[in-house]
């Protein structure tokens, strides 16, 4: 399906509303508008094939030039609107955008991104006054809002969050068909239930990422009501989801802790009894928190394990996960296949890297060799993560590879330890890696995020170490333990982990 079936069906049912702003679009105006769009990139010397960069946050243009370049058959990508002018113009070159459309948020920065990419032609503002130069909102009101004579089916190309080191490019087809065909990857998303036009859709993340994206492009492409937020707020999501009768949703792990930490008596002042689905994932979610939101929403949670390469995914209910508490889930997608460091194919419970078989064909954008670092034998791919599969099937995800800690010739894997940490009702956040040890090579380094930031002290930090002890023993426990006020976590939950293993590296090259 498509929302432009929707226009015709159900012309004036809201397909999304923003909030707390309300600006809303009905299907019929969001198709007039997409339509308006296509025009515009046309006008602007934009072909099927060509590439267009969205530097766009969570509001009503995000939607219309998304949909516009879908339908004109461009490769579009969207952008985070937290970047810095030079890791933005970086995208933009990398992906060989000819126009730019920026928030008004960023407008400062359309000339010095003019100037940085130089094959740019031009750079278009949106939500600032209309009537303002290089404005959006002006630029696709001069367009007709009837289907352009050319249509072809575009394709979304995302960049990976850049948590292991710079942002790479997701190139995969652009379909050859009608721009209105059924997606596959929604179809699959749906399959099996018939009511998808029913829902209303609680979006809670920015839209700029894979998950979020896609999981609005499944509500428009059967016709279904989303409710957007612009900023994620706990409170308010809760409020939202009381205020529109919310019945589906889509979150990372964050958020619970946040939805978690609020008072009792703020998270129990909400209906949510419409509520029957949440979505969750990007991020590992520790047994403890994943446990207390279900004992809160019931075995309404669905953990998804995917990513931007689309080279796998794995699903789990709520019911599969209490009976197979901290996996992922099994695979919808294809083989999953255990290997060692040599490619061999590891048995049930031994742990290695996890390659998807029958993956759909992808390449990141500018880089064969990481490409060639995504590809095993046989054509196997990864995302590169390292677990193992249970008798059952589960999969359970132990690390990033990137991050493993090789400690006097042992693998050990952070993740176990962050979920022990994270299982101390003093910590609210953890990220531990690597740091040079003469002796062994790498010794295991915590660094944490207190509930209470004003309780950091060396005898807490020692507590943690020994409770670690006890729970996952000495040998995987922190050698040394630090406290930050903040742990920096990228909008989807993601943690940069790698600006604090560089820090410390940093200062060991210094020392």
């Amino acid at each position: 399906m498509h929302p432009s079936h929707f226009a015709i069906r159900t012309p004036d049912k809201v397909a999304a509303r923003f909030v707390p702003s309300g600006e809303s679009l009905t299907y019929a105006e969001l198709e007039s508008s997409a339509n308006q769009g296509a025009h515009f990139f046309r006008s602007a010397g934009l072909n099927t094939g060509d590439t267009v960069a969205l530097c766009l946050g969570n509001q009503q243009a995000y939607l219309e030039a998304v949909w516009a370049a879908q339908r004109a058959g461009l490769i579009f990508t969207v952008v985070s609107t937290r970047l810095s002018a030079p890791e933005l113009a970086y995208i933009v070159n990398d992906c060989g955008a000819k126009l730019l459309v920026l928030s008004a948020t960023l407008a400062g920065l359309a000339q010095e991104l003019r100037a940085a990419c130089p094959q740019l032609r031009d750079v278009y503002v949106a939500g600032q006054a209309p009537a303002s130069e290089n404005s959006w909102e002006r630029a696709i009101a001069q367009q007709a809002a009837t289907p352009i004579a050319d249509p072809a089916c575009g394709q979304e190309m995302m960049y990976s969050s850049g948590t292991t080191g710079r942002p790479k490019g997701v190139k995969k087809t652009r379909p050859a068909g009608a721009f209105d065909q059924a997606n596959r990857f929604n179809a699959a998303l749906v399959a099996g239930d018939k009511n998808v036009a029913d829902r209303v859709y609680l979006s809670t993340a920015p839209l700029y990422h894979a998950a979020p994206y896609r999981q609005l492009s499944v509500a428009l492409s059967y016709g279904a009501t989303c409710i957007v937020m612009q900023r994620f707020d706990a409170e308010s999501a809760l409020q939202y989801m009381e205020q529109y009768r919310v019945t589906h949703s889509q979150w990372v792990p964050t958020m619970f802790y946040r939805l978690l930490r609020l008072p009792e008596s703020s998270r129990m002042r909400y209906d949510l009894s419409s509520h029957a689905f949440a979505s969750h994932g990007a991020a590992p979610c520790a047994i403890p928190l994943k446990q207390a939101m279900i004992d809160w929403w019931g075995p309404i949670l669905e953990e998804y394990y995917a990513g931007t390469e689309s080279v796998g995914v794995c699903t789990i209910s709520s019911h599969e996960w209490l009976a197979h508490q901290g996996s992922v889930g099994k695979s919808k997608s294809g083989k999953i296949v255990i290997l060692d460091a040599l490619g061999q194919e590891l048995a049930c419970g031994e742990t290695g890297h996890i390659y998807f078989a029958n993956s759909h064909a992808f390449e990141y954008l500018n880089d064969p060799a990481k490409t060639r670092e995504a590809t095993g034998p046989g054509g196997l791919q990864t995302f590169g993560d390292i677990g193992h599969l249970d008798a059952e099937g589960y999969l359970y995800i132990t690390d990033r590879k990137s991050f493993t800690i090789v400690s006097g010739g042992v693998n050990i894997y952070p993740q176990e330890i962050e979920n022990a940490l994270l299982s101390h009702p003093a910590v609210a956040d953890a990220a531990v890696f690597g740091i040079p040890n003469e002796e062994f090579g790498e010794e295991v380094k915590a660094v944490v995020e207190l509930v209470e930031f004003a309780h950091a002290a060396p005898a807490l930090a020692q507590e943690l170490i020994e409770f670690c002890r006890k729970t996952i023993g000495s040998l995987k426990s922190p050698r040394s333990l630090d406290f930050e006020e903040k742990l920096p976590r990228h909008d989807t939950g993601k943690l940069y982990k790698r600006f604090l293993r560089d820090k410390y590296l940093a200062a060991e090259k210094s020392a």
